[in-house]
């Protein structure tokens, strides 16, 4: 199967943008990541509804988590990006029902990865595999992201990160990076990556606004298993936002995305803008957003207004 086109990243910018102006449209049309936890309700209605919201999906959470959150997200008129984690996709049947399910609430968008599962449910191990049996199977996305990794991986290889990345390139159409607080490791990594072959546009993973208690809520509620994958997953990560907490009691993206923001949409990095990995802090983080300088000025769309309906679990 050709991979669908890749010219242009789903919330990204044109290229030749001089950085400001690159800045402002990224940031004019952000991308979300939350956590398929209970009480979605506390942060749904501080989602602007110009943003694109991807869904995690973890062992702890399973599937039908991730695929019940973006019932409600989409129900609420939002683009909704749910991951899809190829160990927990049990058989053909399951990939079946998930494609249908996710088809039936017309979304366009997946993220799929190999996941932190221990062992595979079915017989997925891999994202290439997974995405070889949704080529198999036929769907009906318009994008599929997948995963870089531009800090070492604790279990996998580099070399083997970036071929297996170069595999899944005629299936997908961007790259999400795992955190990175490093611009120059994640410009060297993007500029690795195009010297082997990998033409897709890239979106760099950044934190958003994390307050310390929030940070310690929301551990809990994903789980003590998967805080200590997650920990051993983004070590730099946590020593940035260990300094940062102990400094000040939260982490801000500001320094990391202006000394990117120079980088988006070059014709030499691809790098087309960001994706911001909430904590479910999303009323923190959508704040900075719209104070941020360079994310236009003010002129963003106002916040819609209006309670949220009832999204108890």
């Amino acid at each position: 199967m050709d991979r669908p086109r890749t010219s242009r990243p789903p919330s990204g910018v044109k290229a030749g943008d001089e950085s400001g102006g690159a800045l402002r449209t990224t940031l004019a049309r952000p991308r979300y990541e939350v956590i398929p936890t209970r009480g979605a309700d506390e942060w749904m209605g501080d989602l602007p509804q110009e943003a694109t919201v991807a869904i995690t999906c973890s062992p702890a959470q399973g599937i039908e988590g991730t695929l019940r959150l973006a019932e409600r997200l989409a129900e609420q008129g939002f683009r909704v990006v749910p991951h899809v984690s190829a160990r927990l996709v049990a058989d053909r049947a399951h990939l079946e029902e998930i494609v249908g399910r996710l088809g039936d609430l017309e979304v366009k968008e997946v993220f799929v990865i190999g996941g932190d599962a221990r062992e595979s449910v079915g017989p997925y191990a891999s994202a290439f595999e997974l995405l070889c049996a949704m080529a198999e199977l036929g769907h009906g996305f318009e994008e599929i992201g997948v995963g870089g990794y531009p800090e070492r991986h604790p279990l996998i290889d580099a070399e083997v990160l970036r071929r297996a990345l170069l595999d899944k390139q005629r299936f997908a159409t961007y790259v999400v990076t795992q955190m990175c607080f490093d611009p120059g490791l994640i410009l060297d990594w993007v500029a690795g990556i195009r010297r082997l072959g990998v033409s897709l546009p890239v979106l760099v993973g950044v934190p958003g606004v994390v307050n310390r208690k929030r940070l310690l809520q929301i551990s809990r509620k994903i789980g003590v298993g998967e805080s200590a994958r997650f920990l051993r997953k983004h070590a730099s990560l946590m020593r940035s936002l260990i300094a940062d907490l102990l400094k000040s009691g939260g982490y801000s993206p500001d320094g990391l995305v202006r000394e990117l923001a120079p980088h988006l949409g070059d014709r030499e990095h691809g790098v087309e803008g960001f994706h911001f990995y909430t904590f479910n802090q999303v009323e923190s983080t959508e704040k900075w957003r719209r104070n941020m300088p360079g994310s236009g000025d003010g002129h963003l769309a106002p916040r819609r207004e209006g309670a949220v309906g009832d999204l108890r679990p």
